[in-house]
């Protein structure tokens, strides 16, 4: 699959996007000021280990695509795993020095260099960043 289709496919059918209604995730809402991006993301984490995320709501196709690309790779990951993941997905939309290899079908936000549309695909992950901050 090239990089649209991969974008198209987590958009019409996203992983793990469900609301949830559990005492034992965390809750961050995320949303984007200029346009409908609005997303829950919730986190399970067990023994500093992230046991599931889902997410909920309504945004732009790069918003929920991304949320559901991160959502797949990140579940199973520690914390720390999650952070470096993280932070190498904000390099490499910086276009700051990053490792692919670490970041699987997420490298296809790559190329994106409008600012906006960073703003779209950084949403879930300043989300989870959150939640991992506390």
């Amino acid at each position: 699959m090239d990089k649209r289709e991969i974008i198209l496919d987590h958009y019409s059918n996203p992983r793990n996007k469900k609301d949830i209604n559990d005492s034992k995730y965390i809750k961050e809402n995320t949303r984007n000021t200029s346009c409908i991006d609005n997303l829950d993301i919730y986190v399970k984490i067990k023994d500093n280990v992230i046991e599931d995320i889902a997410f909920n709501g309504e945004a732009c196709a790069i918003s929920i695509s991304s949320a559901s690309v991160m959502s797949c790779n990140l579940i199973g990951k520690s914390v720390e795993e999650a952070k470096k993941y993280i932070n190498n997905f904000e390099s490499m939309l910086n276009n700051e020095i990053y490792d692919a290899s670490l970041l699987k079908e997420a490298v296809v936000y790559e190329d994106t260099k409008n600012t906006s549309r960073k703003t779209c695909a950084w949403l879930p992950y300043d989300a989870i960043k959150k939640i991992l901050e506390r």
